[in-house]
């Protein structure tokens, strides 16, 4: 799993306008919107549902 995965969309306003945060690691501004966020990646799911 990447550290560096991109988001596609602001999952605020739904524009693409994105960029990284300058000021903190792993967090994503919208020029847009104006929102800065990041995204966490929790694990890849098993067939039976479970987080691995």
């Amino acid at each position: 799993m990447s550290e560096r995965a991109v988001p596609f969309h602001c999952p605020y306003c739904g524009d693409q306008n994105l960029w990284p945060h300058e000021a903190t690691h792993g967090a994503w501004e919208c020029r847009d919107c104006q929102r800065v966020f990041s995204l966490k990646s929790l694990g890849l799911l098993r067939s039976e549902g479970v987080v691995r």
